[in-house]
């Protein structure tokens, strides 16, 4: 293996510095477009496959329970969640989207996401290579 050869981990350190730090502000136009806080947007987002639990919740959306809980409460005030009972365990509540819930979330993560500058000082054969790589990886 030559000297230059990247770990993954490095690639991947990478990939996530230039995804992370130049989505500034699509984020503050999400914020702008929903009049909510990108916090409650990552919550909504989790539930669109469905309801979950404040504890699943918390781990999809990586917050601590009171921060999550303070989360949904703010969201179901704003009539974007509701709580119900689980149907298959009465002791624990699922938390899903209402229909105006969904709509917010929907439209919140069509905000447009334009590609960073740097991007278009990418040739057409780069942009292919790159488009095939990340394809490789997609689940």
């Amino acid at each position: 293996m030559p000297d230059d050869t990247p770990t993954p981990d490095e690639v991947w350190r990478q990939l996530s510095h230039i995804a992370w730090y130049t989505r500034d502000t699509w984020r503050r136009a999400v914020v702008e477009r929903s009049g909510l806080p990108f916090s409650r947007i990552r919550i909504m987002r989790r539930l669109l496959n469905g309801p979950l639990t404040a504890k699943q919740l918390a781990a999809a959306a990586t917050m601590d329970a009171p921060a999550t809980t303070v989360a949904v409460n703010d969201l179901e005030d704003r009539g974007l969640v509701v709580r119900q009972i689980d149907p298959t365990n009465r002791r624990s509540k699922l938390i899903s989207l209402t229909d105006a819930g969904r709509a917010v979330v929907t439209d919140a993560i069509a905000t447009p996401d334009p590609a960073p500058p740097e991007f278009a000082t990418l040739n057409p054969d780069d942009l292919r290579t790159l488009r095939e790589i990340l394809s490789k990886l997609e689940h």
